[in-house]
């Protein structure tokens, strides 16, 4: 991280802004992270709105894009990939490795943010427990872990024998478990692979990114969050 960089970052500590914290630390490509606090609506600004019409963190902005035009990018996945080319990094050129590598992307992007973060919602968040939402998403939370768990009793990484963008985008939404309504231990090859991807050093560096900004969200946050205001 740099004071000025031609990537600019805009991001919060959230799984799908970790993604993105990790993958900037691993590549070691320059870059100036601007925080964007979700739960006071600065997602919904008009300067961001330009960059990320989602209204979702993280976006980047290259400054010295292709062609050297300025170029904003949103959605967390295509971020990954944008920097993976960019870099040469954690996408391999075989078109097997590549392949697996942009298939779990994908399954992450589709299945595994969607699904474990209503888990959380509804098991945390939510006021009203209900029944039937906490089941239906506690249910999918542990066949995802158990599909990746599978995965992993046959190949070290999710793209085979290399780390890759596929870990990348995984791992940060599998630190919050138990507020998934899933036990770890229940899936040890992927309670193996998290505790290696944690260890290294970029990992640990881009999980830093923002921290400091974190904080118990008030009801008034969660409206906002959650779209009520």
């Amino acid at each position: 991280m740099t004071d000025y960089a031609s990537l600019q970052l805009y991001s919060w500590p959230t799984p799908n802004g970790q993604k993105i914290h990790i993958m900037l630390e691993e590549t070691g490509l320059p870059y100036k992270v601007n925080p964007i606090d979700i739960g006071k609506g600065a997602q919904f600004e008009s300067g961001f709105l330009r960059i990320s019409p989602n209204n979702k963190i993280p976006a980047l902005v290259d400054m010295d894009g292709p062609a050297s035009r300025e170029l904003a990018i949103f959605e967390s996945g295509a971020i990954l990939f944008y920097l993976a080319e960019q870099s040469g990094k954690f996408l391999s050129n075989e078109p097997a490795p590549r392949s697996w590598a942009l298939q779990w992307l994908f399954f992450q992007v589709g299945s595994v943010g969607p699904m474990l973060g209503q888990a959380h919602h509804f098991r945390v968040y939510a006021d009203e427990k209900i029944p039937y939402a906490v089941d239906r998403y506690t249910n999918e939370a542990n066949r995802l872990y158990r599909i990746m768990d599978e995965r992993l009793s046959a190949v070290p990484y999710f793209a085979g024998p290399d780390y890759s963008i596929a870990d990348i985008a995984i791992y940060p939404w599998t630190l919050s478990h138990e507020k998934q309504g899933v036990d770890i231990d229940d899936y040890p090859k992927l309670r193996e692979w998290q505790k290696t991807v944690g260890n290294r050093p970029a990992v640990k560096r881009g999980m830093d990114v923002l921290i400091d900004q974190r904080r118990e969200m008030s009801a008034e946050d969660k409206k906002v969050l959650f779209g009520q205001r």
